[in-house]
């Protein structure tokens, strides 16, 4: 019995020790570190599209090419490709591989530079960036298997009477692995913020108000309305202003036989007592402050209910062009365009219209545009107040493109009163949906240094988005995707809600980033070669050639500027950046240059320039050096030039005769084709200035906007 026992707890022994070897293996398994799955990011995906702070991708092959744009050397702003941005800081080559992205806060400037094989541009600032390592595992951080990218886009459904905007992509997973998440090391360490937005979108809160009325009408077309064909919503054309239940109107949508009703809420009149009155005034306020919440609009935009007081000279806070676009269509109503009428005396009013202030014009458009007044008609809000009130309806289709061509090409004129130091911003009202289509009227707009706001009333819903001729248009309009050019409206009736905040916004100069175009904005450094080989004529030749250039810039000390410097085998700066401020005033110096004659040290000039001409360029400036020489150099170019390429100087050369064709290539920034010509003699250097401006502003162009 007693060995019995102790077999019995041996056994027993045995038994535990096998149970905690197992218990002990199993957490050790566990306790390994898990398989990182490492997502596979595209050649063109930039560092801002993703919202993750920290992540660990892999690139593919074939990602070290031109189009993959970089900004910056070391440190890159988030505009740039991730890959390619690898590529230069020498941490993967051209065959891919994975990297670590690191997200750290905006620059005041970003510096080019060519490095492994990758040219990447200079930009003045930009709101975010990252940096780039070995794609290894930090200690204690937690890596995604899938990469969150942002989105601006959203679709708006419509369920019962209420419209909802469903975001589509604020948050938007891309799913390159279907792997669970590795359990997290340190959750705190790999915490993914939840990315904001500026979009203000009114509809997504505010409910359409529903009434009971005792009878509705479905109004007609009159016979003298030009519809929109097939998808025109036709609006209470049967008003006549004279009975309070016309107010209700049926929409007909044609193309889906349902009708939609308006309150008359807002515009009956109720006899009562005067406590009665004094109360529904201050429920009243109250619904609309309530209301104003609920459009989605910041504290910082809250509805100002105190009149504005006139003043003389305007609001000097708020100097800007101002050219509203106003919807004459036949869709909007008669008794919607008197609302519209009284939004744009209240924007009046709200801005401060006056000489040393904004200034407001007005262009009406149906199937064609016309200018009702222009910059310089009115110079104080009480007489553009009465003028608007007495502009007639014009009628017709919503062609806006048209309208926004017409702008572009014939508002904003000195004759018309357009200012030049004050940006040129337009705001278009749009009832429904354009007609026409926007987008490329609207880039030649921007292009143009015009910045375009939308405020867009009762867009399509869903069933009527089969209409709309060019969808998102308001997304091909603006200057940027991020809400702050576009307010949408669900009524007409609650327009009046969104007037402080578009004053708020048009008065916001620092973030009318069209403004700013390839024509104002850069110091532009001519080198000239001064050497005997040129000789008097031809040199006087090149002065008109360098004029000639100048005068298509806006010169001015807060927009482009000009400097110039003479070389043979010494260098002499003829002028600095801060000298000339005004046109006539760089034309003039320019005429002033005096012939030097002399050797042909091209590499020493270009270092000249660079030190005593380019050092002292402003910081939000593109610093563009155009360089003219008619013969290879007696010193090196290509260090000097590189020097000046890593500066963030933007080169471009023009050789003339025996200029040497490699020399300019290495001069020029790359891509070469685009930043180095060559005429064979002087006389033909005129026909190369409209073909330098272009290639100037198609860069800047390409560059972001911030």
């Amino acid at each position: 019995a007693l060995l019995t026992m102790k077999a019995t707890v041996i056994a027993t022994l045995f038994g535990v020790f096998l149970i905690c070897t197992y218990a002990a293996k199993e957490a050790t398994k566990k306790t390994k570190k898990a398989k990182l799955y490492v997502p596979q990011i595209d050649c063109d995906v930039k560092a801002g599209k993703i919202i993750n702070p920290e992540f660990i991708a892999k690139c593919p092959p074939g990602c070290q090419d031109v189009k993959y744009r970089v900004y910056g050397t070391d440190i890159y702003a988030s505009f740039s490709s991730v890959c390619n941005a690898a590529i230069h800081s020498g941490i993967i080559d051209n065959t891919g591989g994975k990297i670590l992205v690191q997200k750290v806060a905006g620059h005041s400037g970003y510096r080019g530079s060519f490095s492994n094989g990758v040219r990447s541009l200079s930009l003045p600032r930009w709101r975010e960036s990252f940096l780039v390592s070995e794609g290894k595992p930090r200690r204690g951080v937690t890596y995604p298997s899938t990469l969150e990218y942002s989105s601006s886009k959203s679709i708006a459904v419509k369920s019962g009477n209420d419209h909802v905007t469903v975001p589509t992509g604020d948050a938007v997973h891309k799913e390159y692995h279907t792997s669970p998440v590795p359990t997290p090391a340190t959750q705190t360490a790999t915490t993914t913020p939840t990315p904001t937005t500026t979009t203000t979108d009114p509809s997504t809160t505010t409910p359409k108000p529903t009434t009971t009325p005792a009878t509705t009408r479905t109004t007609t077309i009159a016979a003298a309305a030009k519809t929109r064909p097939g998808l025109h919503r036709v609006r209470d054309t049967a008003f006549r202003g004279t009975s309070t239940s016309a107010s209700n109107r049926n929409i007909l949508r044609p193309s889906t036989g349902k009708s939609r009703q308006e309150p008359v809420a807002a515009f009956r009149r109720a006899a009562s007592s005067p406590a009665h009155l004094a109360k529904a005034a201050t429920e009243h306020t109250h619904r609309l402050s309530l209301s104003f919440l609920s459009l989605g609009f910041s504290s910082k935009e809250e509805l100002n209910t105190k009149p504005l007081e006139s003043i003389s000279q305007g609001n000097p806070n708020c100097k800007v062009d101002l050219s509203f676009l106003m919807d004459g269509s036949w869709s909007i109503g008669k008794r919607r365009f008197q609302l519209q009428k009284q939004f744009l005396s209240n924007v009046a009013q709200a801005l401060g219209i006056g000489s040393a202030g904004p200034l407001m014009g007005i262009v009406q458009y149906g199937n064609d545009p016309s200018t009702e007044f222009n910059l310089k008609t009115y110079a104080n809000s009480k007489d553009l107040k009465n003028a608007i009130e007495k502009i007639p309806q014009k009628g017709g289709l919503s062609n806006v493109g048209k309208a926004l061509s017409f702008v572009n090409k014939n508002f904003f004129l000195d004759a018309n009163g357009n200012r030049g130091g004050a940006p040129n911003v337009v705001v278009v009202m749009v009832d429904g949906w354009p007609t026409d289509r926007v987008e490329e009227a609207s880039r030649l707009a921007r292009e143009s240094g015009i910045n375009i706001f939308f405020v867009t009333v009762e867009a399509a819903a869903e069933s009527e988005k089969q209409n709309v001729i060019e969808p998102n248009f308001v997304d091909k309009a603006v200057c940027r995707t991020n809400g702050f050019y576009s307010i949408s409206v669900p009524s007409w009736f609650s327009l009046h809600k969104v007037v402080q905040p578009l004053v708020k916004r048009i008065c916001d100069t620092d973030r009318l980033v069209c403004s700013k175009t390839c024509l104002n904005s850069a110091d532009i450094g001519f080198v000239i070669d001064g050497s005997s080989s040129v000789g008097t004529g031809n040199f006087r030749t090149v002065l008109q050639f360098v004029a000639n250039i100048s005068k298509e810039f806006e010169i001015s000390d807060t927009d482009t500027r000009i400097g110039a410097v003479q070389y043979t085998y010494e260098q002499r700066l003829e002028f600095s950046f801060d000298k000339y401020s005004t046109k006539q005033d760089v034309l003039s110096a320019i005429k002033r240059i005096s012939y030097w004659s002399g050797g042909t040290s091209t590499g020493a000039a270009i270092s000249y320039a660079t030190e005593q001409l380019f050092s002292r360029s402003k910081p939000n400036k593109r610093k563009i050096m155009i360089l003219i020489t008619d013969g290879r150099s007696y010193d090196d170019v290509r260090v000097p030039a590189m020097a000046a390429h890593q500066n963030g100087v933007i080169a471009y050369s023009v050789g003339v005769a025996w200029a040497a064709q490699d020399e300019l290539e290495a001069i020029a920034t790359d891509p070469d084709k685009e930043h180095s010509f060559f005429v064979d003699e002087f006389d033909n250097l005129y026909r190369f200035v409209n073909q330098l401006i272009q290639n100037i502003c198609t860069e800047f162009n390409s560059q972001p906007r911030n």
